[in-house]
This record gives structure tokens, sequence and C-alpha cells, in this order.
């Protein structure tokens, strides 16, 4: 990965001395080795952007804003991320002339839960002449990428596919579906026989009160503090309704199960149809509620009733919920044992 980031930062560097670009959407150090946050450089601190295992932020959302000031951004975008940017232009969000898309690399993001849950803990600080914090990947053979972790207790190495973010372990693969310039992958890794309806079949399969119980569960959780929601690319709009000041429920707080049923229902029926499941909505959550189930369940659905379809695999085609066919199913109608 260091590799990668050379060739990144380097690449940068010189759209930015040419003047194609007038500054650079990446990612940056946070507080915590793991907590890298996305982050806008010029040429005087273009030095300080990384690329490691811990970006698994999807920068397109952060291109609504910045594609409407002056000047042309650089967007590095992994493969998952154009999908993301790529809905967004469907959606006349970004301003396409003011964004330079150099499609990066990606082997997979780490989720620091699952590497403390395999009990590598005491992580320890940068490695000398690293921008890497505590973690360095092998680049020798992709498939079998492993993390070596310095901690306190010594060095630990394990799998990069053990520790996985979720929406890592749906990979839509190393294609970029949209970009100005693509760095080429000298060590694609092999795609995942992951099936990422699988959770969501296990839920069909449950009684009514038992999927309601799995849900007041995981939905009594909710703080309301909207980080899936401002993180989200499909919710763009200027003023949401939970805003709304006139709609009764502007910033409620969860006083009761019923708010903390509707904010999430509602902003999963906001972006059916548009979410291209890129995960960040459960990354983010500081509770840890795998509110992606619930985009999923609608993906499935649509996938089902109105044919496969992949929000943000191109960036003109009318996405189900928009276009109407003779064959779409009618509201009222079930479907049992395959008729309609």
């Amino acid at each position: 990965m260091q590799a990668i980031e050379k060739q990144i930062r380097e690449r940068a560097k010189a759209l930015l001395a040419d003047g194609i670009v007038d500054r650079v959407i990446g990612w940056k150090k946070g507080e915590y080795f793991y907590d890298n946050t996305p982050a806008v450089f010029g040429p005087d601190d273009i030095d300080e952007l990384i690329y490691n295992s811990f970006c698994g932020a999807n920068l397109s959302k952060y291109l609504i804003a910045e594609s409407k000031k002056e000047g042309k951004v650089l967007a590095l975008l992994k493969p998952c991320d154009t999908y993301s940017f790529n809905q967004l232009l469907k959606e006349h969000r970004i301003n396409r002339e003011n964004v330079y898309v150099l499609g990066i690399p990606c082997h997979g993001m780490a989720d620091i839960d699952k590497l403390h849950a395999k009990g590598i803990k005491g992580i320890e600080g940068i490695e000398p002449n690293r921008n890497i914090k505590g973690v360095e990947e092998a680049e020798d053979d992709a498939s079998e990428l492993e993390l070596k972790v310095k901690t306190i207790y010594g060095d630990k190495t394990c799998a990069l596919g053990e520790v996985l973010l979720e929406k890592c372990c749906a990979c839509k693969g190393t294609e970029h579906v949209i970009f100005d310039e693509v760095i080429e992958d000298r060590h694609p890794v092999p795609q995942s026989s992951f099936d990422r309806f699988g959770m969501v079949k296990k839920l069909e399969a449950m009684t009514p009160d038992e999927r309601f119980n799995f849900w007041r569960a995981e939905l009594s959780k909710c703080i309301r503090c909207n980080a899936c929601r401002n993180v989200c690319p499909a919710c763009s709009c200027l003023k949401c309704v939970f805003d709304n000041d006139n709609s009764g429920i502007s910033s409620k707080a969860n006083v009761d199960t019923f708010e903390e049923n509707m904010f999430h229902i509602i902003r999963a029926f906001h972006v059916a149809g548009r979410c291209t499941d890129c995960g960040e909505c459960s990354r983010v959550c500081p509770q840890g509620i795998p509110l992606h189930l619930l985009n999923r369940k609608f993906i499935k659905d649509i996938d089902e009733f109105y044919g496969e379809y992949q929000a943000g695999k191109d960036d003109n085609s009318p996405w189900p919920l928009v276009e109407y066919t003779e064959g779409d199913v009618e509201p009222d109608v079930v479907s049992k044992g395959g008729e309609k």
C-alpha cells in the first residue's frame, strides 16, 4: 500500500503543478491510527495526504460542495466510490466539469473493531519512515495480503480478509465505473464469494415478531447523532425533512420507540433505488447498528420486482423507481411461489 500511496501523492503533485487541478480531496491522519479523515489539500500541504488500510471513507459526497467551488478538484476515488459519484451525477448533484477523477486501487479496508475482536490491541505509533501508523501491507502476493501490526505486546499478523469492513466483504470489484485517469493495480485481489444478501435472507425467514424484536434491539441503540445521514451520498437534500421546522420532527430526539423506528425507516425509503450499498452508514455508526441491512432489503426487493439493478453503474440511465413499464408489479401485488 505504501507504493500506491507514493504513486497517488506524486500524481496529485504533478496535476497541481501543471494547473490541471487546483486542489485535491483525499485523506489525512486522524487522532488515532485507524481514524483517517477526508481532507482537502493544496500544493503547500499535499505531502500530508495519506492512503492506507484505514481510508474507508467514501469521498463522493464531499464533491457535492467541492464541485460548486471555483476551480477544479482532484478526487481520489476507490472503485466502490465511483458508483456513488455516478449516482450523484445522475441526480445533478455534482458539477462534473469541476472534478478530475483519479481512480485509485483498493485491496479492501480494515475494520478496527474486528482487529480488536481478534485480540490485537495496544497498537503502537508510526513506524520509522512510514505513513501507516503501526500497520503495513505485504504487496508481494495480493491473494494472501497480511496486516502486520506492531503492538506494545509484540508484532502481530492476521489475514486482511479476516478484518475487512462489512462493505469491503461485499466488494463490487476492482473496476472504476467512471474516471478521468486510473492508477493501475499491479496486485488485484480475487473477488470474494460473500453473499451480501445473506443476512437479509435470514431476516426474511424470521417470524414477524422475531424480525421486529431484532430491529427493536438494534434501533434502540440509536442516539440520533445523524452520522449515518450526514455521511450518506444518497442523503443529498439541501434541507432534510428531519430538519424542517414545520414537520413536527425537526431534530427530534428519540423520546420513544416510534421515533427510533421512524427516523431510520423513512431514511431507508428516501434512498431506495439510489443507494449504491457503499456501507458508509454502518461504518460511521458509533453504536454499531447494521443500518446497511435496511438498504440491502430494498435493493434485494428492487432486483426481484424490477430486474437486476446496481445504482451508480452509469450516470445517465433512469433508476427503477422513477420510470414505469407495463411489466412493473403493482403496489397491492404480493409474490407467492414465483407468481405475481
